[in-house]
C-alpha cells in the first residue's frame, strides 16, 4: 500500500499535495516505479519528456552542458522533488540532464495525469507554479554566485550546502560524496582548480579527507570565507 500515491508521504514536499484522492488514485494506477541505478540517466538534456519523475529515494544531479562541454550542475534533487514539471507544461525539451549520483527509487508519472489536473485543479496549478518559481529562483541564486564569488568562497559554500542539506555520516564526513569532478561542476570551474583548492583546505585544516570522502573540521573558517572576512 506503502507505493500508492495517497499512502506516500513523499508527495507532501512536491505539489502533488495539492491533489483529490481521485486525482492521486488515477496518477497512482498509471504510474510506473523504477529504480535507477549510480551514474544513470532518468533523462537527458535535450530529451523530449512523456511525463514527470517523483524522486522516492536517492539524489539526481541537475546540469547543463556548456559550450565548452563542460557540466554545469544547477540542483541536487533529493526525495519528495519532482522533475521534469517545466518540460512537460512547456511541451518543451529538456534543458537540463538529470543524473544520479546516488542509487534512486522513481515514480515515473504520464504527462497525461499531470495536464489533465491542471486543466481541472487550480490548487494544483497553484502549487506547480510555486515550485516552477523556487527552481528559478534558485537558479538566479546560482548565476549571482558564480559571477559575485570567488572559486574559493563557492567550494565553501558547496561544503556548507552538503553538510547542512544531507549530514554527515557516523565517522564526521559529509554524508553524500561526490567526486572532484562533480564539486567542480556544482562550483563551475575547472576540475584541477577544485581538486588544488580542496588541497589548500586540507592544509589550513578546514576539512579532513579519505579518499572521496570530504569532512568538515572548521566550520565556523568556511563560513567567514563565504561571506569574505
Amino acid at each position: 500500500m506503502e507505493s500508492r500515491c495517497e499512502n506516500c508521504i513523499v508527495r507532501q514536499f512536491n505539489s502533488l499535495r495539492a491533489m483529490s484522492k481521485e486525482e492521486l488514485k488515477s496518477v497512482s494506477d498509471s504510474k510506473i516505479t523504477k529504480s535507477i541505478k549510480k551514474g544513470d540517466a532518468l533523462f537527458e538534456e535535450g530529451d523530449k519528456l512523456n511525463g514527470v519523475y517523483c524522486v522516492r529515494n536517492g539524489i539526481s544531479k541537475l546540469s547543463k552542458l556548456s559550450a565548452n562541454g563542460k557540466d554545469q550542475i544547477v540542483k541536487l534533487a533529493t526525495k519528495g522533488e519532482v522533475l521534469g514539471q517545466r518540460s512537460v507544461i512547456a511541451e518543451e525539451s529538456t534543458n537540463l540532464s538529470a543524473i544520479a549520483v546516488q542509487d534512486m527509487e522513481v515514480c515515473f508519472i504520464p504527462k497525461e495525469s499531470i495536464t489533465n489536473t491542471l486543466q481541472k485543479n487550480p490548487n494544483f496549478t497553484l502549487e506547480v507554479l510555486r515550485h516552477m518559481a523556487h527552481d528559478l529562483k534558485e537558479a538566479d541564486d546560482v548565476i549571482v554566485n558564480i559571477s559575485q564569488k570567488t572559486v574559493k568562497q563557492r567550494i565553501a559554500e558547496a561544503f556548507l550546502y552538503l553538510k547542512n542539506n544531507f549530514g554527515e555520516d557516523e565517522e564526521g564526513f559529509l554524508a553524500l560524496t561526490l567526486s572532484r569532478e562533480d564539486i567542480s561542476n556544482v562550483v563551475g570551474t575547472a576540475t584541477e582548480s577544485a581538486i588544488r583548492i580542496i588541497s589548500e583546505f586540507k592544509k589550513k585544516g578546514l576539512i579532513h579527507t579519505s579518499g572521496k570522502k570530504i569532512g568538515i573540521k572548521n566550520e565556523r573558517k568556511l563560513m567567514e570565507m563565504v561571506e569574505g572576512f
